[in-house]
């Protein structure tokens, strides 16, 4: 009886922590968007004379980071 409390504990120890992986996923995934948003506010708004070059570089390193730390999955999406 304990082998089959084991097995099951393990199998829901793995469907939890792949919930958490996908949950994690999803996270970054809107956090890009965001970011990316962000960028294109940024961009719009320098070129209509309302918004500044410095304004959209700081949305781009901000982009670029977030890229560098969790991967461009999010533009492919």
């Amino acid at each position: 009886m304990s082998g089959f409390l084991d097995r099951a504990k393990e199998q829901a120890q793995s469907a939890l922590a792949q919930g958490k992986q996908k949950v994690d996923e999803v996270q970054q995934q809107r956090a890009g968007n965001d970011l990316l948003r962000k960028l294109g506010a940024a961009y719009y708004a320098e070129r209509r004379g309302s918004g500044t070059p410095d304004a959209t570089q700081s949305a781009l390193s901000a982009l670029e980071a977030h890229i560098s730390a969790h991967g461009d999955g999010f533009l492919h999406g």
